[in-house]
């Protein structure tokens, strides 16, 4: 597949990995322990970096809904606090995780779905490429430096959620 560096794109793989994810997760065949360590860094990583690098800039963008963007932060508040309740569940595959689980798909998935409808089609209409890129290559080096730093751990999104 090409290198793409425009956020819209690099936001829906983001969110196709997540999809991915949760099948793993829910999968008695897969190492579900490891995808929940993967998505767990990705969540958080791709949150943040939303909010620090992409929702900033879209908010200047008249045709782009500021309410839509608040409404997308307040979503990955929900998603972090259900994360967290999964994480904290001592055994992967109890049916108190199986109920976390699809707590947080439910989430997470009713995020990803309105952003992509709302935001990121507001993005595509209304800001050039050569700025969705710049805003991409943002994104991308926010999202890395959040996961080299192992940001999906219980106490990292124990503070996340806090704050």
């Amino acid at each position: 597949m090409a290198e793409t560096r425009d956020v819209v794109e690099l936001i829906l793989r983001d969110h196709r990995r997540m999809e991915d994810l949760f099948r793993l997760m829910r999968s008695v065949e897969a190492d579900r322990a490891a995808a929940l360590r993967e998505f767990a860094d990705l969540l958080i990583a791709h949150a943040l970096a939303e909010e620090t690098e992409v929702y900033p800039a879209l908010k200047r963008y008249k045709k782009i809904d500021d309410d839509e963007v608040e409404h997308g932060e307040e979503e990955h508040e929900e998603g972090n606090k259900a994360l967290l309740e999964l994480l904290e569940v001592e055994e992967v595959g109890s049916e108190e995780w199986d109920e976390k689980l699809e707590a947080l798909v439910e989430a997470v998935t009713h995020h990803a779905d309105e952003e992509e409808r709302t935001i990121l089609n507001g993005a595509r209409e209304n800001v050039a490429m050569e700025r969705r890129e710049e805003l991409g290559e943002a994104f991308l080096a926010e999202r890395e430096r959040r996961l080299k730093a192992g940001c999906g751990t219980p106490d990292n999104v124990r503070g996340v959620v806090g704050s």
